[in-house]
């Protein structure tokens, strides 16, 4: 498919823009491959998607790192395709963290300035105020190894924002914090973001992490961008069944269309179903898939009037803590997924037993491949 451009974005100031950006390397891989994208001043902007989709390379490129083979990459409108690392304007903050081990958290934060000449009296005060932005303050003195993991995540984003870049570049930071701290430093630099107001540019493959974070998110497959939009788009309304089963779980269904009735599509699968889901452009070519998230499927009692309606036994039951989830056995041995809240409101169903599930047409969305 070809590379997605979100037109609401020209009608807001751009940060960065890459125009028609392919990379091609020498044993002949494509990493990105025509890629147009407008990120927005200000804005949280996510590069997701598994190893090997081009989001790195993506993000090497708007830093300098690497060169594109084609196409123009612009910041706040400045054509800066063939401009070093530094002279971008650009902070980066690396997943290794890459700290120097014998400075102190002082020198390392300290070291873009001096690199740029700033006054001696200048670099020890905006250090002290970058510090305490990141709630350092009183370790200057401390060298790497005397810090904890999330300690040195807040030296390196502190040694990226120090030289007020108009963009912070951030390549996968938190990858190697335990989950219970990566959580809490996501909350802390998404506010770091607001109150400095900076355009942030992330790059993952953790959809729980983009979806949190986010204010727009592209969604990138073999170099190109699948889909673009806000965390609440892409995972309610996937426009490619990449899209929808790499983020976050669905029910996928191999579907014809059988007609349409009023704001209604009929569908069928090889295996029987008869399946309804609310009217919508069917897309043109290849497969078509209809995609349900679990959280849109119940198990439902007698006299139920969901749209669609199936009937299986239960698999097996999974506690989730706030929910339960159930893997339901169709007759075909078709494995659908349903999660409901854990609020006591709902009886338990067991291994074996025989249930009906439902979901409404307008919870499911119709894909092509």
């Amino acid at each position: 498919m070809t590379a997605t451009t979100d037109c609401s974005a020209a009608s807001a100031p751009a940060a960065i823009r890459l125009d028609r950006v392919s990379k091609r390397f020498d044993n002949g891989v494509v990493a990105v491959d025509d890629v147009s994208l407008t990120i927005r001043e200000g804005e949280f902007f996510s590069l997701l998607g598994p190893s090997g989709c081009g989001k790195t390379t993506t993000l090497r490129m708007i830093a300098g790192f690497e060169d594109p083979s084609d196409g123009q990459l612009f910041i706040r409108d400045r054509d800066v395709t063939d401009t070093p690392p530094h002279r971008r304007d650009t902070g980066m903050v690396f997943q290794s963290y890459a700290l120097f081990p014998h400075r102190t958290v002082f020198e390392n934060v300290a070291f873009g300035l001096r690199m740029r000449k700033v006054e001696r009296a200048a670099i020890a005060r905006r250090v002290r105020e970058t510090l305490a932005l990141v709630e350092l303050s009183g370790l200057e003195d401390r060298r790497p190894a005397q810090l904890s993991g999330g300690q040195q995540q807040r030296v390196a984003l502190a040694r990226a924002i120090v030289i007020e870049p108009t963009v912070l570049l951030c390549d996968e930071p938190l990858g190697a914090l335990d989950k219970k701290l990566r959580q809490t430093m996501q909350f802390e630099l998404k506010q770091l973001q607001r109150k400095i107001a900076v355009t942030l540019v992330y790059v993952t493959h953790d959809q729980e992490e983009a979806l949190t974070m986010s204010d727009r998110i592209a969604v990138m497959n073999h170099g190109r961008i699948e889909q673009l939009g806000s965390p609440f788009d892409i995972y309610n309304r996937p426009a490619t069944r990449f899209v929808s089963d790499f983020i976050g779980d669905s029910n996928l269904f191999e579907v014809t269309v059988h007609g349409a009735e009023g704001d209604r599509i009929r569908l069928g699968t090889d295996d029987g179903l008869a399946l309804v889901a609310a009217f919508a452009e069917v897309p043109r070519g290849g497969r078509l898939s209809l995609a349900v998230r679990p959280e849109k499927v119940r198990v439902v009692g007698a006299g139920a009037r969901h749209d669609n309606l199936v009937a299986g036994a239960v698999e097996s039951v999974a506690f989730l803590g706030g929910a339960i989830l159930y893997r339901v056995a169709l007759a075909s041995r078709r494995l659908v997924l349903a999660v409901e809240p854990n609020d006591g409101s709902r009886p338990l169903h067991a291994p074996g037993e025989p249930v009906t599930l439902g979901w409404d047409a307008a919870d499911a969305v119709l894909l092509k491949d």
